[in-house]
């Protein structure tokens, strides 16, 4: 499935000055990820953030926003923003910044000990 180029040039330029973000090619469409974290993407037109669990309604309820129900059951914590919902810069940033925010709560969480868990699984020593 192709993606919308132009949603992801204006994501990229939202994102450029920051040092942990990488792009991945996921659910058929292109992924941008934050200090290693799924932070939003985009499937078709539809941007895709990623605002946890306790945000989840609290999104669902803006407009333009419904469930991610990529695989046919919703996966809560994320949900798609239409393109009517993006359109303009101030409403992307305001999405960004939730998904941007969201993420970087999991890597304050996650942090060190998540990499050495990896490690160990590859038999290296933590």
């Amino acid at each position: 499935m192709a993606y919308d180029e132009a949603l992801a040039s204006r994501i990229r330029e939202l994102l450029r000055d920051r040092r942990d973000v990488t792009e991945r090619k996921m659910f058929g469409g292109l992924a941008f990820l934050v200090t290693g974290h799924m932070c939003c993407g985009i499937v078709g037109r539809d941007l895709m953030v990623r605002v946890g669990r306790e945000e989840y309604e609290s999104a669902l309820s803006e407009k333009h926003a419904r469930p991610m129900d990529f695989t046919g059951r919703p996966l809560r914590g994320m949900v798609y923003v239409a393109p009517a919902g993006v359109r303009t810069k101030r409403a992307l940033e305001t999405w960004m910044d939730r998904g941007v925010r969201f993420t970087r709560s999991l890597a304050e969480t996650a942090g060190p000990a998540r990499s050495k868990r990896k490690a160990g699984r590859r038999g290296r020593s933590p």
